[in-house]
This record gives C-alpha cells, sequence and structure tokens, in this order.
C-alpha cells in the first residue's frame, strides 16, 4: 500500500443526516480522504426513513451504493470488498452480525470495524444485545477504531478480545463548517436528537436556564422529541436542520450547549461531533463534564455541571473572554480535529497494518470467540 488506498466503507449512512451523526462523522472523513488521493466506496443500507430526507444522494467524493439486505450485499459487492485494500464496517449498520460474518467469510486484505458507539456499543454487549455487533467477532478485526480514546481501548483489547484498538475520534469538515457572519439571535442553543439520558441534562443546563433568564432567547434544534415536554417560552423548537446550513445556525448563538450521552461520560474520551463542528463555527461552547474533554480542547470550554453555571456564563461572562474561547476552541479543532486530520491518521493505522503478517485462520466466522476475551456472551 505505497500509493493511495483504495478503502470501502459499509456504514449506516452517508446519504441522510436525518436522526443521526454518523452521516456527518463519514462525509467528513471520506473528503479528507479523498483530498489524499484514496479511492473510496461508501455501502449503505436502504431503509425507508432515510430514504425520505436523504440530503446527501450523489456525493462526489465517493462511489455509493445502495443495498436492500446483506444477501443482496455480497452478490452484487463481494468482488469489490476483495479488491479493496480494506474493508470498514461501522456501527449500527442493519442486520449488521450478518454483514460482519459474510464480510469475514471473504477474508479481505484488512477488516476493521469502526465504532462511531464505542460505549453504547460495550454496554450492548454486556447485557448480550448483539444488534450490529456480537462479542464473538471482536477478534475478527484486524484493527477496531474507537470514537473513543483514553482507557476503553485497552478495555477492549483485554476484555473484548480486540486484536489492536485505536481513537479515530469524530471530526469536522472544515470547508463547510466556519463563521458564517449570520446576527445572533439566540443567547444558547442545542443542536441534537432526542436521547432520554441526554434530557436530564437538557433540563438542567437549558431548560431551567431558560426558565430563570426570561429576557434572554434559547433554541433546541433536532428530531424525536416526544411531546409533553414543558418548553419555556423563550425556547424556539427547530424539527431538524440540515448540514447545509448547520454553520449558520451556529452561527447565530451566543452561545451552543455540547451534551454527551450517559454512556460516553462514564467512558471519556469520546466528543460529540457536535463539539468540533461549534467550535469551527467560531461559537463558544457550555458543556457538560467528561475526562478527556479538556485533553482534546483545553481551556477553550467553559464546563457546566448545573444550572447556576449556565446563568452565569450567559449573564456575567464579559464578551472579550466569550470571544477568547471562541477563537482558542476554533484554532484547536482547525488544527488537530478535521476531516483531513482523521484521514491522515486513519491512513497512517491501514499502511502500518501493511507490514503484519496477516494469520487468516483468526478470521474463522464459527461463534468461538478469542482465547483472552471474556467467556460470557
Amino acid at each position: 500500500m505505497n500509493k493511495c488506498l483504495d478503502i470501502v466503507f459499509i456504514g449506516l449512512s452517508l446519504s441522510s443526516a436525518w436522526g443521526n451523526g454518523h452521516a456527518t462523522t463519514y462525509r467528513a472523513l471520506l473528503r479528507g480522504l479523498k483530498s489524499k488521493g484514496c479511492r473510496l466506496t461508501f455501502l449503505e443500507r436502504d431503509v425507508p426513513w432515510y430514504a425520505a430526507h436523504r440530503d446527501l444522494p450523489q456525493p462526489d467524493f465517493c462511489d455509493l451504493f445502495l443495498y436492500s439486505d446483506p444477501d443482496e450485499l455480497m452478490r452484487r459487492f463481494g468482488a469489490r470488498l476483495l479488491e479493496a485494500d480494506a474493508v470498514i464496517v461501522g456501527s449500527y449498520v442493519p442486520d449488521g452480525v450478518g454483514v460482519i460474518d459474510r464480510v469475514a467469510a471473504l477474508s479481505p486484505r484488512r477488516l476493521c470495524f469502526y465504532d462511531i458507539d464505542t460505549p453504547v456499543t460495550l454496554a450492548k454487549l454486556d447485557r448480550s444485545d448483539a444488534e450490529y455487533l456480537a462479542r464473538r467477532q471482536m477478534h475478527l478485526f484486524d484493527l477496531y477504531l474507537s470514537f473513543s480514546g483514553g482507557t476503553v481501548l485497552k478495555t477492549l483489547e483485554r476484555d473484548y478480545g480486540v486484536r489492536k484498538a485505536a481513537a479515530l475520534y469524530c471530526a469536522v469538515d472544515r470547508d463547510r463548517y466556519a463563521p458564517t457572519g449570520a446576527p445572533l439571535v439566540w443567547d444558547l442553543g442545542y443542536l441534537g436528537t432526542y436521547s432520554p439520558d441526554r434530557q436530564p441534562g437538557l433540563e438542567r443546563l437549558l431548560i431551567e436556564p431558560a426558565r430563570r433568564l426570561p429576557h434572554m432567547r434559547f433554541v433546541v434544534a433536532g428530531p424525536q422529541f416526544p411531546a409533553g415536554i414543558d418548553w419555556p417560552d423563550n425556547v424556539e423548537r427547530v424539527d431538524h436542520v440540515s448540514p447545509a446550513d448547520h454553520a449558520d445556525f451556529y452561527s447565530r448563538q451566543r452561545f451552543t450547549l455540547n451534551l454527551t450521552r450517559a454512556d460516553m461520560v462514564a467512558a471519556g474520551w469520546s466528543p460529540s461531533v457536535r463539539l468540533f463542528e461549534a467550535a469551527a463555527c467560531g461559537v463558544p461552547i457550555i458543556s457538560d463534564y467528561w475526562q478527556g474533554l479538556s485533553g482534546l480542547l483545553g481551556n477553550a470550554v467553559l464546563i457546566a455541571r448545573d444550572t447556576e453555571d449556565v446563568v452565569s456564563a450567559l449573564s456575567q461572562l464579559p464578551e472579550v473572554r466569550r470571544r477568547e474561547i471562541a477563537r482558542d476552541a476554533n484554532r484547536i479543532v482547525l488544527d488537530r480535529h478535521t476531516g483531513e486530520a482523521r484521514a491522515g491518521q486513519l491512513i497512517a493505522a491501514l499502511k502500518e497494518m501493511a507490514g503484519q503478517a496477516r494469520d487468516a485462520s483468526s478470521r474463522s466466522t464459527n461463534h468461538r470467540e478469542a482465547p483472552h476475551a471474556r467467556t460470557h456472551a
């Protein structure tokens, strides 16, 4: 693999960013890989909920193909999988367990897993929920790419039978996320799909501050929020913001709120793509706390543990300090957390693997676990 790499991704979605954070992550990474000369193919299950909300049906940075089920995937694209330098299967792929078994049975040159939901995945495996990945499959991958870093990587190798784990955090597309100069509309905004385990944080760090600061304006954007939430009058609800409008949406906020799912808070070192997007757009971030946050953004983020922290930031932080935080976060993200940066990390990891001996027999698709993996299902 001395020339440009040929990579096939099998992921949840590239064509639609509706109700998921996977699409924007893949788009930033694949655009970065394309800029470095890689040949790219993305294979996506054709499902009705994304078919109805496709905002990128024909990407210009890769070949995108839809398939109806694992059998069609193998029938139409088996030869393509074999010719690629690496096949990367993502988390939350429909019928993921069957897809992984079928792909592994082909013995592609390199088989990798990209876990965009690592703490959620491990929690699922611990309760024997093999929705898209089975514990018996963990040792099948030459490389396990994880959205979470830190101690999670050692846990994957020590307790789950992963041969090699490496962090590949989410990233931002610097050409599509930048300050737009739009006038400020909201004092604090939040962008994210509804999640029950994030809702208490939203109540504590946005809804309650809105009640205490009725003269300020707030916005919550994202799908699937249930009826019955008691939104204050000064909180505007937006059901969906297209990725094409994200930069303008962020640029209209004086501050933006970052909330993290409970499993990712517990694991630490699990940044949300929204964190990097907002910083790239020059918006200062107020975030819940988790281990690793300062390691990724230093002091260029305001940590809020309770309502008072948010109220204080919104009403007392000097404007010069607000702008300084935004500027520092923007510099860090554009230097370390772009699609090009992640592409470089992935290419380096794949090329490092190229010279390593491969034990084809370890790719067995039976139900035997790796010898050092936990023995429960």
